[in-house]
């Protein structure tokens, strides 16, 4: 009988990087270019996400349902830091076409017939992103910083800080209190 999550040997089968220990993978999670993934400890990605490309995860992250990461296949790429966190439906791009007009757009079209956007997004340790949420290429999101449902982040977002909105504003300050947690955690191990 099956789980939910993948096994240790089908985690291996799907051909991450790596990957730690306590990986909760769901098997109706897509990975493409799964070698250009890694993962460590207690990570938790749930039904219908979809990753590609590079992307880096760190320990104690999750990955709502249904969420989208497109981390291209260059050093742009997506990070997420320890205790960082993704809510359903959020979308992550490192790459991005140039809507101007410009360019064609769309990966049908020949590159040389159109201009991609692309920057590495960083999620920093114990940043929270809400539901329905969009983060475009070269967002660095901050420490402890927190994006409300349905925001566009467009310009990276300050440590400790709330953000919501389309385009994401300033909202106000984020309590620290998660940091003593993390200290209860780590003397439990």
């Amino acid at each position: 009988m099956s789980t939910s999550f993948l096994s240790e040997q089908e985690l291996q089968a799907v051909g991450f990087r790596s990957f730690g220990r306590n990986c909760q993978i769901s098997r109706y999670a897509r990975f493409y270019g799964a070698a250009s993934m890694s993962m460590k400890d207690n990570v938790r990605i749930d039904d219908y996400a979809v990753l590609s490309g590079t992307i880096t995860l760190g320990s104690y992250v999750h990955i709502a349902s249904h969420c989208v990461l497109h981390g291209g296949s260059d050093a742009a790429g997506i990070s997420m830091e320890d205790f960082s966190g993704l809510s359903a439906r959020v979308s992550v791009y490192a790459h991005s076409d140039d809507y101007s007009g410009l360019w064609l757009t769309n990966p049908t079209v020949p590159k040389e017939l159109t201009k991609v956007i692309s920057g590495t997004v960083s999620i920093g340790r114990h940043a929270i992103i809400g539901t329905g949420s969009v983060l475009l290429p070269g967002v660095l999101i901050g420490e402890g910083a927190a994006l409300g449902a349905m925001s566009l982040a467009t310009k990276s977002l300050e440590p400790f800080t709330i953000y919501a909105g389309n385009p994401a504003r300033r909202l106000k300050s984020r309590q620290r209190d998660f940091l003593l947690h993390e200290k209860k955690l780590e003397e439990r191990l």
